[in-house]
């Protein structure tokens, strides 16, 4: 299962390919993508690493996290799972507008 990894601090010059060359190191990469403007087509700083295993991202979190890539610091944090709230507030909007007796 591919594991998707944040980039942050990217140079404005680190191109999709050199950000794949750099995590390629550590394991096996799916796909890397540095995030554009779209009006200008420029970096905006950071963005997106697929690992091919959960290990593979692990591997690279601690191996790069903190290193200097095309002369800036790059961060790699670990990510939290994420909340589902729109759903839970759906369902509760849900589940009481449905507990209300019509009028």
């Amino acid at each position: 299962m591919a594991v998707k990894l944040f980039v942050g601090g990217l140079s404005f010059s680190t191109s999709n390919e050199r950000l794949r060359e750099v995590f390629a190191a550590t394991g096996s990469v799916e796909s890397a993508a540095v995030v554009t403007d779209r009006d200008t087509g420029r970096s905006r700083g950071f963005g997106f690493v697929e690992m091919a295993t959960p290990e593979d991202a692990e591997q690279a979190i601690s191996k790069l996290n903190g290193t200097s890539v095309d002369g800036r610091t790059i961060q790699v944090p670990r990510l939290r799972r994420r909340r589902r709230w729109a759903w839970r507030w759906w369902w509760r909007w849900w589940w009481s507008a449905s507990l209300v007796a019509p009028a």
